[in-house]
């Protein structure tokens, strides 16, 4: 192989993997900081998985100690999360691609109030960050989340 195929060839993978890691930034899947409304601090870290083309969000960490034993006491009584702690929860299930980045059909659990809403979520700022989207009809709240690196 000559100099230049091989610098060609090195090329190549590069910027292959440049692409995937672009590719990777541009997916929900990862560890996210959820920001409280009101205080527009950090509130907890959710984690977003995705199995077959679906995501799914669990909450792994609540970032005030006093509520790190918080439960789901507000949940319906037929929801198998009620009573349970919310840590570990999962709260965003069934969201499936629907265009370049953006995710939904799925719902969303606050688990302050134990409401589930319709869930969207679009990738904005390259993947840096999540606005979430949860909603009942056309009422609903936009929370923007920040990806943890």
């Amino acid at each position: 192989m000559s100099l230049i195929q091989s610098r060609f060839c090195i090329a190549l993978l590069i910027a292959g993997v440049s692409m995937t890691a672009l590719a990777d930034s541009m997916s929900p899947v990862g560890t996210w900081n959820t920001i409280d409304d009101e205080t527009k601090q950090p509130k907890s870290l959710v984690r977003i998985t995705e199995k077959d083309g679906v995501i799914f969000g669990t909450v792994e960490k609540i970032v005030d100690p006093a509520k790190q034993d918080s439960k789901c006491d507000e949940c319906a009584s037929d929801d198998p999360r009620k009573g349970k702690p919310v840590i570990g929860m999962t709260i965003l299930t069934g969201l499936k691609k629907e265009g370049d980045n953006v995710w939904g059909g799925g719902q969303i659990l606050d688990p302050k109030n134990g409401k589930t809403y319709n869930a969207k979520v679009t990738l904005i700022d390259g993947g840096k960050k999540l606005e979430m989207r949860g909603s009942i009809l056309f009422f609903g709240r936009t929370q923007t989340w920040i990806r943890v690196n």
